[in-house]
């Protein structure tokens, strides 16, 4: 049995979404919350496999909500429902660390599949989703002269930024300060010629897709 939390701001959506779970003999729901307060609250309580959490909340963001429980609760596993296809959302929610970004029109069927694969540890993006990302990356990898002047552990430190850790996750991973970490994070987007830790992360996972042996 897979444990779903549900975090919208809207009811009817948080009902429907419910009705839909529970019609899945492998699927229940343990709890619900319209805020990122109410869910940063329950969700530890409750310790549910998936979370499915809305974009925008009234106090904060559905990515922000994704990053402190990830944080948290590292086994947790977060899907993103929004009404929105904004490619740099799609990008932050992966970096979050989320299992998957779907969009609200989706078919019901698919959604409840949806939670049943990133209950299971699957990674997940829809169509829309993959198809964005795949465009960024394009767009914003850095030219390969930069990649081959790094050094093993700024090699290293990329991978983990396109994993979507956090400094502090970093820090742990590595043995070292969580400062130290956040010094080499900006010397590594210095190097790499790049303004933005997403766009290192997009680049690590260009990376890892170019990688022998990977299909």
């Amino acid at each position: 049995m897979i444990t779903v939390f549900l975090v919208d701001d809207h009811e009817v959506v948080r009902r429907g979404v419910a009705d839909l779970v529970e019609a899945d003999p492998e699927l229940t729901v343990v709890g619900e919350a319209s805020t990122m307060g109410e869910a940063l609250t329950r969700i530890p309580a409750a310790r549910p496999d998936v979370a499915v959490l809305d974009l925008r909340l009234p106090d904060g963001s559905g990515i922000e909500l994704c990053r402190e429980l990830r944080s948290r609760m590292p086994e947790l596993h977060c899907l993103i429902l929004t009404s929105y296809t904004d490619e740099q959302a799609m990008l932050d929610a992966i970096l979050a660390g989320a299992g998957g970004y779907v969009v609200k029109d989706v078919r019901g069927m698919e959604l409840v599949s949806a939670v049943r694969q990133v209950g299971a540890g699957k990674s997940l993006l829809d169509n829309r989703a993959a198809s964005a990302l795949m465009s960024r990356i394009r767009d914003e990898a850095a030219p390969a002269g930069a990649v081959s002047r790094l050094s093993e552990q700024e090699r290293k430190l990329l991978d983990l930024i396109g994993e979507g850790l956090t400094n502090r996750e970093i820090a742990e991973r590595m043995f070292l300060a969580e400062k130290t970490v956040k010094n080499y994070v900006s010397r590594l987007l210095h190097k790499l010629g790049m303004q933005r830790r997403t766009q290192a992360a997009v680049l690590a996972t260009s990376l890892r897709r170019d990688r022998p042996g990977r299909r």
